[in-house]
């Protein structure tokens, strides 16, 4: 029997803005090395690919800005809106990645598959996902098409009804995708791993990348909390983490092997339980002295910081850090989940400075544009987190289904967010009122780069 060729394709970006935090289609890639260990032929289309050969000979080297770190802009070409968001006059419309010519030569160099597996990724993003589905079903009418991921969980319906994808998954993909392929393809699955223990996933398929000078690193799956904003609980459900040492064994893996520099860790709750986790982790890194950088990308939570931490981040080699406080209200504090109370930032602060780091480091997530949030209350933020020595960031809210604030958000948005996806934009600040429109945010936004208070206390 001949061996069984299943496609992976990470979709093309369709957005007002994106930037690349060593962001890389993690989910997908795991499900190809499980694919691979049990006798399938894989192939990956990245049409987000910043290091693509054929963009560089399009566009040359130095049109894209990229930082030796891995992270930096991908390329990106102008394209009309859809027609939902015609209205948006004063923001440019873009389709991140490579070019449709580059990605229909790849799909046509490579054989018929017996199967397609899509990635999903932002609610809003899925103008990518349905055009990676035209273009293939063009070519291969009477091919399955698998779509899963973020869009394809929180909009499960929206997707199915109008991907044009023959089957929709929710949630973590390994067990469900592994069995639709193996019904599709007539092809056993003898190494099936189980998804709520992760330390029985095999390392992802970095091979089918073009660079792996920068990589994401899983340590855990779900999160324990339950933020009102936060669609984590509807990704995941539970949570579990991999054992420490083989989360070390596998940076390990990829630096000595690949000579990879910088990894990036997304995890939602990676400070959890620090003893059992983030410690060890975190010593163990020390101890093999690898030449490396590590990046935290994600909000981490605040609560669990002890100088000791700080300390060991410092001498592991961290250079990225971001803290989720989201706001120094103390009722929108307690509305949103309570995981952090404004006394738990400023102590945080103070351990990550007395460790050495500074806010070149270090910078603060705010959570602009909540249902109701004035912009006095996220200005306050920014100066507290200016007067502790650290950088803010705004992050935009961006509303969720099946979020705890999803009923107040739709109730708040002037935008049809309900009906069309691609309303949950945080670029179109979703929740905007009187006490907060895109010129307050804009002026927030100038307060965080300034030392000046632009907002009357």
């Amino acid at each position: 029997m001949s061996t069984p060729f299943i496609l992976l394709i990470n979709p093309w970006i369709y957005d007002f803005a994106a930037y690349d935090l060593w962001s890389k289609p993690l989910g997908l890639l795991y499900i190809a090395a499980i694919l691979k260990s049990n006798g399938f032929g894989v192939h990956f289309i990245d049409c987000l690919d910043p290091n693509h050969p054929r963009m560089h000979e399009l566009f040359g080297t130095k049109i894209l800005a990229r930082q030796d770190t891995g992270r930096g802009r991908f390329y990106n070409q102008q394209v009309s809106k859809p027609d939902a968001l015609k209205s948006i006059n004063n923001k440019r419309y873009k389709r991140y990645g490579i070019t449709p010519e580059i990605f229909e030569d790849s799909v046509s160099s490579l054989p018929k598959p017996q199967a397609v597996l899509v990635t999903s990724m932002m609610t809003y993003c899925y103008p990518g996902v349905f055009e990676v589905i035209n273009r293939v079903k063009a070519r291969y009418p009477d091919v399955p098409v698998v779509l899963g991921g973020v869009y394809a969980t929180i909009c499960h319906e929206h997707a199915r009804k109008l991907s044009g994808a023959d089957i929709v998954v929710r949630g973590p993909g390994e067990s469900e995708v592994l069995r639709i392929v193996a019904e599709l393809t007539r092809h056993e699955i003898a190494a099936l791993p189980d998804i709520y223990n992760p330390d029985s996933l095999p390392y992802p398929a970095y091979e089918l990348l073009s660079s792996k000078a920068a990589l994401p690193i899983m340590t855990a799956r779900g999160c324990p909390f339950n933020c009102t904003y936060c669609a984590s609980s509807l990704l995941c459900n539970g949570f579990s983490r991999r054992t420490p040492l083989k989360v070390a064994d596998e940076i390990e893996h990829w630096a000595q092997h690949e000579g990879v520099t910088d990894f990036a860790f997304y995890d939602d709750a990676f400070m959890f339980d620090p003893g059992a986790h983030a410690l060890p982790l975190l010593q163990e890194m020390i101890k093999r002295n690898l030449p490396i950088r590590l990046h935290f990308p994600n909000g981490l939570h605040i609560r669990y910081f002890t100088q000791e931490i700080a300390d060991l981040m410092m001498k592991a080699g961290c250079k990225t850090i971001r803290l989720g406080l989201e706001t120094a209200d103390t009722n929108r504090q307690k509305l949103t989940g309570g995981k952090v109370v404004t006394e738990e930032f400023i102590n945080t602060a103070g351990f990550l400075r007395m460790a050495g780091f500074t806010s070149r480091e270090v910078g603060v997530y705010i959570l602009a544009g909540l249902p109701e949030q004035e912009a006095r209350e996220i200005s306050d933020t920014i100066q507290l987190v200016k007067a502790v020595g650290l950088k803010p960031i705004i992050a935009e809210y961006s509303p969720i289904p099946g979020t705890a604030l999803w009923d107040r958000a739709v109730a708040a948005s002037s935008f049809p967010i309900a009906d069309e996806p691609l309303f949950h934009n945080n670029s179109l600040l979703p929740c905007q009122w009187e006490r907060f429109s895109l010129h307050d945010l804009e002026k927030l936004k100038l307060e965080c780069r300034i030392t000046t208070c632009t907002f009357p206390r």
